[in-house]
């Protein structure tokens, strides 16, 4: 039997998310309706769903409908149909990646805090595991002289998450041209979980996917943060043919389709992402404005003010325990906050500052008149 740590941040939801009256841990900007999905372009829903009528509910296209897998590639600069894989969500398409590539004696490094998926799955495969710490004084960015120090001959992937959840850290071209020139050194695969791509503060920054710096770059992504559509359960795979062959020889034990109904959703947000992205950036510009006026305003919270994604960690200068804290917050006001020590980070806890921004308002509001109990 495979041995594997308890997945805190996923145990952590799965016990109090739904018990949440201001969830404020939610990592997913705040989630479209279908009508607002349909709807985005002019379409009118009915006459979308008419049209629907007489599709039979096969499996569908095994490896994603042609269709979706060329808007997904559109996304990329190098990448063409061929080299993207639909999986059930970005959380498949890293394990595939995993199951496909990690064979007991590899050597994985893996940038932390991040999604512990990324670095407890290769060890339960057999992988020797070095962590790549992301430091808050460094602005959670890696560093490429301990990168360099934890490369062995036998590496045989490293993995990034760009944007980075938990804290918000962008890691822009220089440096992940840096990441690049490492892992081809040792001729590392480099696996990015890009799950936040786009979700930026700065217009004008533009950020490349590792799928287009690297000839072993593999980006993995989802239809659910940067496209608030994780009702859909479809993510995907964009790497070089031979990693996705692979990929498809052990996808056939494990997955044969996605949902017909979510890949032709799917891609009618693809054909409008360039809306569904707008609107997105306004809901968590506006949110981070509120977030970093209550925190200048909050003298037992400090943070690294993030500069893309969905989440921030928030330091929180209490003598409590951050679960502690975390249980009584939602225990006496119902804000739902995730605890730093999932993520190994005591002392901190997540935020999720994407969510409907009245909710973010109230939710920020109970946590100061937690603070102020307990204090």
């Amino acid at each position: 039997m495979m041995d594997i740590k308890l997945f805190a941040v996923e145990d952590w939801m799965n016990k109090y998310e739904m018990s949440a009256t201001y969830n404020i841990a939610e990592t997913c900007v705040d989630s479209l309706t279908i009508e607002e999905l349909i709807s985005i372009d002019g379409t009118n829903p009915a006459d979308f769903f008419r049209s629907l009528y007489d599709k039979k509910l096969t499996y569908g296209h095994i490896e994603g409908s042609p269709e979706f897998r060329t808007l997904v590639s559109e996304l990329y600069e190098t990448i063409d149909s061929k080299q993207v894989l639909v999986m059930n969500g970005g959380i498949a398409a890293n394990f595939l990646v995993f199951y496909s590539l990690v064979k007991p004696g590899d050597h994985v490094i893996s940038v932390h805090p991040t999604y512990q998926q990324i670095y407890d799955v290769p060890k339960s495969f057999g992988a020797s595991v070095d962590l790549l710490h992301l430091k808050p004084e460094n602005g959670y960015l890696p560093d490429l002289d301990e990168l360099r120090s934890l490369v062995r001959e036998n590496t045989k992937l490293i993995c990034i998450n760009n944007p980075n959840n938990p804290s918000g850290a962008i890691i822009e071209r220089e440096l992940l041209e840096g990441i690049v020139e490492i892992a081809r050194s040792c001729g590392a695969y480099l696996l990015c979980d890009e799950v936040y791509r786009n979700l930026l503060q700065e217009d004008d920054l533009i950020v490349p996917s590792v799928a287009d710096l690297y000839e072993k770059g593999i980006s993995t992504s989802s239809m659910s943060k940067a496209l608030s559509l994780a009702g859909l359960r479809l993510g995907w795979i964009a790497a070089p043919q031979d990693v996705i062959e692979e990929c498809i020889k052990h996808r056939d034990y494990t997955t044969i389709s996605v949902g017909m109904l979510d890949d032709i959703l799917a891609v009618h947000a693809m054909k409008n992402y360039d809306r569904i992205l707008g609107r997105n950036r306004k809901i968590i510009k506006d949110n981070l404005a509120i977030l970093d006026a209550w925190v200048a305003g909050e003298p037992s919270v400090t943070y690294v003010k993030p500069r893309a994604g969905t989440t921030a960690m928030l330091k929180v200068d209490l003598p409590v325990t951050s679960v502690d804290f975390c249980k009584g917050l939602l225990k006496e006001t119902g804000a739902f906050l995730t605890p730093g020590s999932c993520f190994d980070l005591e002392g901190w806890v997540r935020i999720g500052y994407a969510c409907e921004t009245e909710m973010l308002r109230q939710g920020l509001q109970k946590v100061s008149e937690y603070i102020r109990s307990i204090r």
